[in-house]
């Protein structure tokens, strides 16, 4: 149902962009929009994953360099059955974390520093195992999509705008509904593109989250997590992001201020919610979730027998 709503979202983004680009130059204004967009995602398609690194100057981790969040990501990898993503740590303090890629095969996750020292090891694996989820469930691409269609939108929205304010007097067959219906398109066009940007933004997180419980195998250590990360992401700002909000829903928890709220202006669903929906889900403790590792500390190592012991005490409680 998920996925039947995402693309149905995704289609009346594709078909608002034609609308917009009616709007300003009537028919052929709006194969001239849709050629446009075709032409952004596959530019989209190729670079977004370099593109957003780029952006928040992610460094590439390897066995040498962090081994443990390496070792992690690989075993986390082989459990949601993906290939070995390229892994980056991103030099921010807030805590947060995200994956893109235009496919499983070019996927990378990042985590920022601040995330590395807030949240201990179990916690961790929660996480990465949800932004391999959006791997697997190829999130990164229909998100990057998402984006650059909605960018477009307010892009051409501005262009109305002008338009109608300074051509609107001009009878031309090319605009059919005038200047004032210019300028309301151009109003009206950006919220409805942020709108459904957001809807598929809070679908693909429930997904994701559900998913990523069941890679790591245990819904309550992600769960711990997101109630770190919500308290982190209010008390620490991200200026990279707030420079750029059109990349916060890449993100495990909105990284901008002011928009914690489930709404319908929020980047992600409500932590709490998030939060009840994986205490709901229940996963028998057996020897054969001994293999994810249960440390008390970020960066620490014990022996099977602690890890089972571990477990055992389930030590969110």
């Amino acid at each position: 149902m998920n996925y039947i709503r995402t693309g149905l979202l995704l289609a009346g983004l594709t078909a608002l962009f034609g609308v917009v680009g009616m709007m300003i130059g009537g028919q052929q204004g709006m194969i001239i929009a849709l050629l446009f967009a075709g032409a952004m995602n596959v530019f989209a398609y190729w670079n977004s994953d370099a593109m957003l690194l780029r952006m928040r100057s992610a460094r590439q981790v390897d066995d040498r360099t962090a081994p443990e969040l390496v070792s992690m990501v690989r075993e986390l990898s082989q459990n949601a059955g993906l290939p070995m993503p390229k892994v980056y740590v991103v030099e921010n303090p807030q805590p947060n974390a995200f994956a893109t890629g235009r496919n499983p095969e070019n996927a990378a996750v990042a985590a920022t520093t601040g995330l590395l020292k807030l949240l201990d090891r179990n916690e961790i694996a929660g996480v990465m195992a949800h932004e391999l989820a959006h791997v697997k469930n190829r999130d990164t691409l229909t998100m990057t999509i998402t984006a650059t269609i909605a960018g477009a939108i307010s892009a051409l929205a501005n262009f109305a705008m002008f338009a109608g304010i300074f051509g609107g007097h001009r009878n031309d067959n090319n605009n059919p509904l005038g200047g004032f219906g210019m300028i309301l398109v151009a109003i009206l066009a950006p919220l409805g593109a942020m709108l459904v940007q957001m809807a598929i933004s809070r679908t693909r997180e429930y997904q994701a989250d559900k998913m990523g419980a069941e890679i790591c195998r245990h819904p309550l250590w992600l769960a711990s997590a997101l109630n770190k990360l919500d308290k982190g992401v209010h008390a620490i700002p991200n200026q990279d992001a707030e420079r750029n909000p059109a990349t916060a829903h890449m993100y495990i928890a909105n990284p901008l201020s002011g928009k914690g709220m489930d709404s319908l202006f929020s980047t992600h669903p409500d932590m709490a919610n998030r939060i009840a929906r994986l205490k709901a889900m229940t996963v028998p403790v057996t020897d054969q979730t001994v293999d994810q590792p249960a440390h008390s500390g970020p960066w620490q190592t014990q022996s099977r027998n602690q890890n089972t012991r571990r477990q055992r005490r389930r030590p969110w409680n």
